[in-house]
């Protein structure tokens, strides 16, 4: 009792130092949408961790780029809302996020088969790592603020794509399998999973329009992170396409944000 009356405290004190001013949190709202569809209740408590979250999490700007509060709570809002009824312990295995004014490029190198060595430069909006720490570019998380330029069918989301990764890996393995209840509980997502997944790649082959984004195909742990970025971002849409994934994530994260 006396541990979670501390805890509580401790808690509080967090939230009192890091309170979201009211202007900027609507200003929040407004600029990512989607998040301003839940209960009034639930968005009482999306604020309350992302004070918690910005209490334990460290912000680094690269080559000048400033962290605002604009910033700062505009990735708060968008990686808490996957943990809301998870609560944020789900992010305890890093604490630095680093924010990039725009893409970064990186090099990669793989070894094929036949052991030739390959090496490419691949363009990034965000990256995952696991223990951190977290890469972000700010050009693809920021929104603009003229009505006219909103895309009510974007589902791309760089923030919830990338925490869905940390979410994967709390484990150790980035699989698309978080980790769960029990084995049996495993083996019930990897069959859905698993499933979807080939039907999707199947469609992406096909040349078919979906709403996932196409990138899901290049292994289920992708697949994984864009539809966490459907299911959130555009959940109805997401529901009516992809039924059986969409009641999947919605028993993991424990909400029905279609409603």
């Amino acid at each position: 009792m006396l541990l979670k009356a501390l805890r509580h405290w401790r808690e509080q004190r967090a939230v009192g130092r890091h309170a979201i001013p009211d202007a900027l949190w609507q200003l929040t709202l407004l600029r990512y949408p989607f998040l301003g569809q839940h209960s009034e209740e639930d968005l009482a408590e999306l604020r309350r961790l992302c004070s918690l979250f910005l209490s334990t999490k460290e912000f680094h700007g690269v080559d000048g780029f400033e962290i605002t509060d604009e910033v700062a709570v505009a990735v708060a809002a968008q990686a808490c809302l996957p943990v809301l009824r998870l609560g944020l312990a789900w992010y305890d295995g890093f604490v630095g996020i680093v924010m990039h004014e725009g893409e970064v490029v990186a090099q990669r190198r793989f070894e094929d088969e036949d052991g030739i060595v390959h090496e490419y430069d691949e363009e990034l909006a965000g990256e995952a790592m696991e223990g951190g720490p977290l890469m972000l570019a700010w050009n693809a998380v920021a929104v603009s603020d003229d009505p006219a330029e909103f895309d009510a069918d974007a589902v791309y989301n760089v923030v919830i794509h990338e925490f869905a990764h940390v979410i994967d890996m709390r484990d150790g393995l980035a699989d698309g399998v978080p980790p769960l209840d029990s084995g049996d509980a495993r083996e019930r997502w990897i069959a859905v999973i698993d499933a979807e997944w080939e039907r999707f790649c199947e469609r992406i082959d096909a040349g078919e329009e979906t709403l996932i984004d196409p990138y899901g195909a290049e292994a289920v742990e992708e697949f994984f992170a864009v539809a966490v970025e459907a299911f959130f971002v555009a959940p109805a849409a997401m529901r009516a396409e992809e039924p059986a994934m969409y009641e999947l994530l919605a028993g993991f994260f424990k909400q029905g944000p279609a409603g």
